[in-house]
């Protein structure tokens, strides 16, 4: 094929009377203007031309294509619309058959949606992630998919908004074939066949959609009801495919393209669509050049097999990096092994992994007790209890040990990774390595440099994330850094708020009510209570004259009330269940602590509880970015969204301040600081985006 020219995205070439349209508009071949334009004058030539049998549409490059140009989100297209192209491709008479390899997500597979045929090779991967952005597909995608393999397998694909392999694509019905070798040389021969075999023009549009029966459309809204929270987006996705099963094409494609707008001028499709963007520049580090070269990283070291070390060497090796474990004694590593084989063994149990997979990825991970086993590795974790002497020992044990050039990263949530790093001889290897509990699951990867920290180390390990499924982001080195520092002091006012005359239910109702899936409270049962009581032991020595201190806080767990572990936190628990129940003795010592700080408890508002969490919350990320511990506003939103439960349809704390206004924010947090809580004073970069107009997505 000629070499790409963007002036013409699109090329037409005649093999054996097979037209190939290549989409050739790198990097991701998106479905911009220009690609449309070009696919419909190709389809006119072929359809003109006496010498084409058949056609074949394909992508050039990397992927078939990656979609819509982002260059055109949340604009009108300008004629002809995938849509049209859609249409003229399924209403197209000669064959046109869609060739995929590697991704063909969204509007990348609603083209291939109307060819008469889909082949693929073994790389391809098909999505419509529409949902994850707030949406439904809107160019056929909720019509067509459901007429080629049914209500139950279209609904799994749209509603996941995940990738299917090509495997598994095949099984679902999406592809015909999976060919081997070339693909454009396979999908020609494949095409020809047709001609030759006097195959159909299947049109989708004449189809009808399988296992419609409205038991399947109930059971998904009563499924997505509960596990969307308040989103909009998969509802309506569901009301698209039913209408698929229940009204003719054409309805269908009108009804689509309604639901679409409305979705798309949704605040929650906004949200949506700033973290999906937000995502991709979290990924950039603006002083890391993108050619910096980055350290190989073919195996691993994680010291500790608990929670967090088990979670994270799965983490390593469900990508294929050897794990090499180390524990204190032999006891709590078969301990650590077999809490990793049981989380696998669930897995499997569900189906979501084979028994194979299992066990290929339990013979990466190598136990032992003796730091010289580590040596090896190409980077070393550490995800060892949270006190810093034991921190400090450690890595001066891994100093000794690692090779030249190994990464020496620890998984610490709050402590000073320079104080960390100053244990070895080589603090520009030593890096923060937070991720979140449990790290086999949680996609969030909070990156800590230090003062020191080699950009090289902060290349390898931002790719390491992404390498392991991650989503990483690059912070400073602070007290509790992004994600802790700003929790911390959104939690403090829910303790001062029970002092004052709240109750944990009325808190954590009001976090529910704003989209969270718990409160903090009830986050902090389930966290264990002890945790953040010695964090707060540690942090006492710097608290300021004058400054509060949630007392309520620590007389709980002065109780010994640690939340779910003894069946009695903020909450008390039935054995068994983790439904948080309001508890009269907890009521009781929230009341006496008030008497002992000689606080007059009053009627708190709602109104109350919402300002003071949530304003407290962006007031610390106006901090943060003052100071630079985050590169962008957006980075917290990404931290807060995949670390801490903050609604996605609210797109995240700093977001959400903008949408609210900086003025309206820094008005009640003055007031609030007045008259309730002086930690409540206004942030001076809040005071100036007040002042001035501004927003945080400026900066």
């Amino acid at each position: 094929m000629p070499a790409s020219d963007p002036a013409t995205p699109v090329i037409l070439d005649i093999k054996e009377r097979i037209a190939v349209v290549t989409i050739d508009s790198p990097p991701v071949n998106a479905l911009g203007h220009a690609v449309r334009s070009g696919v419909m004058a190709a389809l006119d030539k072929a359809e003109a031309d006496d010498a084409v049998d058949a056609v074949v549409i394909r992508g050039a490059g990397r992927c078939f294509s990656g979609g819509a140009d982002i260059r055109e989100f949340g604009t009108p297209p300008a004629e002809p619309t995938l849509r049209q192209v859609c249409a003229r491709v399924e209403d197209f008479p000669k064959i046109v058959v869609a060739a995929l390899h590697s991704t063909a997500f969204g509007g990348g597979l609603e083209l291939p949606l109307s060819c008469h045929y889909r082949v693929a090779d073994a790389s391809a991967q098909i999505a419509l992630p529409e949902v994850k952005l707030g949406i439904v597909p809107g160019s056929g995608g909720t019509q067509r998919l459901p007429r080629i393999v049914g209500a139950k397998r279209a609904l799994k694909v749209i509603l996941s908004g995940d990738p299917f392999a090509a495997r598994e694509a095949h099984d679902l019905g999406v592809l015909d074939a999976i060919l081997d070798g070339d693909l454009t040389a396979a999908a020609v021969a494949y095409a020809a066949k047709l001609v030759a075999d006097g195959a159909p023009l299947r049109k989708v549009r004449d189809l009808a959609v399988a296992d419609a029966d409205a038991e399947v459309f109930a059971e998904a809204r009563k499924t997505w009801e509960k596990r969307s929270r308040g989103l909009l987006a998969p509802l309506a996705c569901i009301d698209c495919v039913e209408i698929a099963a229940t009204k003719s094409f054409d309805e269908g494609m009108q009804r689509e393209r309604e639901i679409f707008v409305a979705c798309r001028d949704s605040e929650q499709s906004k949200a949506q669509r700033h973290l999906f963007f937000a995502e991709r520049e979290a990924a950039k580090v603006k002083d890391v050049p993108r050619d910096t070269v980055k350290r190989p990283i073919n195996t691993a070291a994680v010291v500790g097999c608990g929670t967090m070390g088990g979670g994270i060497a799965m983490c390593l090796v469900n990508v294929g990096i050897p794990v090499t474990v180390l524990e204190t004694s032999e006891d709590a590593l078969k301990a650590g092994l077999a809490k990793i084989e049981k989380n696998y063994a669930a897995t499997v149990s569900k189906g979501r992994l084979t028994q194979a997979e299992m066990d290929k990825r339990m013979g990466l991970i190598n136990g032992t007790t003796n730091y010289a086993d580590l040596g090896p590795a190409d980077i070393v974790i550490e995800a060892v209890f949270e006190e810093m002497d034991l921190k400090r020992t450690i890595f001066g044990e891994l100093d000794k040990v690692m090779k030249p050039g190994a990464v020496l990263a620890t998984n610490t949530s709050t402590l000073d990774i320079d104080e960390i790093a100053a244990a070895t001889k080589r603090p520009a290897d030593v890096i923060g390595t937070h991720f979140f509990s449990p790290a086999n699951v949680m996609k969030l990867m909070e990156n800590v440099r230090g003062k020191e920290t080699a950009k090289d180390v902060i290349a390898t390990v931002m790719a390491l994330g992404k390498t392991i499924q991650k989503i990483p982001v690059l912070v400073g080195n602070c007290d509790g850094f992004v994600g802790n520092r700003m929790y911390h002091r959104y939690t403090r006012q829910a303790y001062f708020l029970l002092e004052e005359g709240a109750l944990p239910q009325q808190v954590d109702k009001v976090f529910l009510d704003f989209g969270f899936a718990m409160g903090p409270l009830a986050v902090g049962d389930l966290a264990g209570l002890d945790v953040s009581y010695l964090v707060r032991k540690r942090q006492v020595q710097f608290i300021k004259p004058g400054e509060r201190w949630p007392v309520a806080a620590d007389r709980v767990v002065e109780a010994g009330r640690k939340g779910q572990k003894t069946n009695a936190g903020w909450y008390r628990y039935e054995e068994g269940s983790r439904k948080p129940l309001p508890d009269p003795e907890v009521q009781k010592i929230i009341e006496a602590t008030s008497a002992e700080l000689g606080i007059e408890r009053r009627e708190i508002t709602d109104q109350e509880i919402h300002e003071r969490c949530f304003y407290a919350l962006i007031n610390e990320g106006a901090k943060i970015l003052d100071e630079g511990m985050a590169q962008r506003a957006s980075d917290i939103d990404i931290i807060w969204t995949n670390g801490y439960g903050f609604p996605i349809a609210k797109g995240g704390p700093m977001f959400h301040a903008d949408q609210v206004g900086a003025k309206h924010v820094y008005e009640r947090l003055a007031h609030w600081a007045k008259v309730a809580s002086p930690a409540l004073e206004p942030a001076p970069l809040l005071e100036k985006l007040a002042r001035t107009g501004g927003t945080f997505a400026d900066l």
